[in-house]
């Protein structure tokens, strides 16, 4: 017991004792440590001063370095602005000098404008004085001795004068004639289509007469109910193997021959078929009017149209005008005034587009009060058609003057298509009252003898009195007419104005 008491007494001492031992044995080992941590921190410090030494005298010559390139640029500086200041100082005492100058020369010029004027002022009142010498001594004054010169001047030289015109008249006429007759001719051979004619009637053709009756119907209704849906008359006469439709709207006569033509394969014709197949045909007409109005537009190679106007002008197709169909011959317009444009250097795309619409307000005159060509502006106005295509268009009937080379184009164009032969066919009322207007128009001058309208009205022929008029007064007197012409009537085309002077002298042999 006393052993086991001592031995642990023992192993606690030792236990004690090895802790005493290791806790002085950390304790100088730290020590050492920390000298060592100590050390290489002050070493660090050393480097650091040392490196800042360094840097701050690197800094500082730096810094020396840039105060003397300031000094130096601050020395170039001063140096430039003062030779600046004196090239100014020099360029102000130039330009003193030079105002100097120049006012010096201003002063000079006006007195020289002063004596100019003065020495004018003295001829004129010179001149003055010798004309009121002159006219005193002439007892005549300076306008009346003028008119006395030029009458001494045409009494004296009157056949000279009448030879000189006539030769430049001759000579003019003959060039002129010449380059229209190769611009017109170029234009039409590029050109050449015909215009079919329209007229107030259309005529059905029937498989054979017995559908005669079926039109008619039971008392009439068949072709009443036609008559009344379409606005037109149908003609049953004693023609065989067709019927007559008659109309002033060609629209109209075509609808009713649209719905003839279906009647007449379906085999069922009564009135409340008859009604379906005027829906049916104002729908196909329609379309035809949008049809034709393409068709034109691509014909004549223009793009960039409202598809509304392109409608307005496909109705076109179905109007005519002296016989005359109306969209074929602005087509016709188009091409011969785009023809005529290219040979004399004008704006082709304007003068086609303008040739193409120039009669698009007679697709709806009957339905708007004024003249097609009023109408027709309107109507391009409202669609934004470039100013320039209604300059050209509008002049056509010469309503509105001429702005434009292609607006002067456009009306040759025109009237080249309306009186080509075989374009147009006029009726008798209007043929007679053309030629008895020219012939009023003629004898209400003073020394006609006779004069008769011949070509169909394109010539009026002209018989002077020879003791009233000469041939000096004969020149005068066929200017008069034809302006007196242009001013008063309205024609298509050109009409020629010719005067005849005829004396004759009589004497018997007895």
């Amino acid at each position: 017991m006393d052993n086991f008491i001592l031995s642990v007494g023992v192993i606690f001492t030792a236990l004690v004792a090895g802790s005493v031992l290791g806790y002085y044995t950390r304790q100088t080992i730290a020590r050492k440590r920390a000298g060592t941590i100590e050390a290489k921190l002050n070493k660090l410090i050393s480097d650091a001063k040392t490196a800042a030494k360094e840097i701050l005298l690197k800094a500082q010559e730096k810094a020396n370095k840039t105060i003397e390139e300031s000094k130096g640029e601050e020395r170039q500086r001063q140096l430039h602005w003062a030779r600046a200041e004196e090239r100014l100082e020099r360029k102000e005492r130039n330009t003193e000098e030079k105002g100097n100058e120049v006012e010096k020369r201003y002063s000079e010029l006006k007195l020289k404008v002063q004596k100019v004027r003065k020495i004018k002022d003295d001829l004129e009142k010179a001149q003055e004085e010798h004309i009121k010498a002159l006219e005193k001594v002439a007892n005549l004054s300076q306008k009346e001795a003028e008119k006395e010169l030029l009458k001494l001047a045409e009494k004296e030289h009157s056949q000279v004068l009448l030879e000189r015109i006539q030769k430049l008249k001759v000579e003019g006429q003959e060039e002129l004639n010449k380059k229209a007759q190769e611009i017109i001719g170029l234009a039409i051979q590029r050109y050449a289509s015909s215009v079919a004619a329209e007229i107030t009637t259309t005529t059905v053709n029937l498989p054979n007469d017995e559908l005669k009756g079926r039109i008619i119907g039971k008392e009439g209704r068949n072709i009443k109910t036609l008559e009344r849906l379409t606005g037109v008359e149908v003609l049953v006469d004693d023609t065989p193997g067709a019927v007559v439709v008659s109309a002033f709207d060609p629209i109209r006569r075509q609808i009713a021959k649209i719905v003839l033509d279906k009647l007449l394969f379906d085999g069922r014709i009564q009135p409340a078929r008859i009604e379906e197949a005027v829906e049916k045909a104002k729908e196909e007409i329609g379309q035809k009017i949008q049809e034709a109005g393409e068709a034109a537009v691509y014909d004549a190679g223009i793009v960039g149209l409202d598809p509304k106007l392109v409608k307005l002008l496909g109705r076109l197709r179905f109007r005519t005008s002296y016989g005359q169909n109306v969209l074929l011959h602005s087509l016709e317009v188009a091409h011969l005034g785009a023809a005529i444009a290219g040979e004399l250097g004008a704006d082709a795309s304007v003068v086609k587009k303008a040739g193409l619409l120039h009669d698009i307000g007679k697709a709806i005159d009957h339905e708007v009060q004024g003249s097609h060509t009023e109408i027709g502006r309107n109507i391009l106005k409202k669609f934004n058609v470039d100013e320039r295509v209604i300059e050209a268009m509008q002049a056509h009937h010469e309503e509105y003057p001429y702005e434009t080379l292609e607006s002067i184009i456009v009306q040759a164009a025109d009237a080249i298509s309306g009186v080509r032969p075989g374009a147009r066919k006029d009726t008798l009322e209007a043929y007679l009252k053309r030629l008895e207007e020219l012939e009023n128009v003629a004898n209400s001058f003073s020394g006609i003898e006779k004069s008769y309208a011949i070509q169909a009205g394109r010539e009026i022929r002209i018989f002077v009195k020879p003791e009233e008029v000469d041939d000096f007064g004969a020149y005068k007197l066929a200017k008069e007419i034809a302006n007196k012409i242009h001013d008063d009537l309205r024609y298509p085309g050109e009409i020629k104005v010719n005067v005849i002077r005829e004396t004759r002298v009589v004497e018997y042999a007895r």
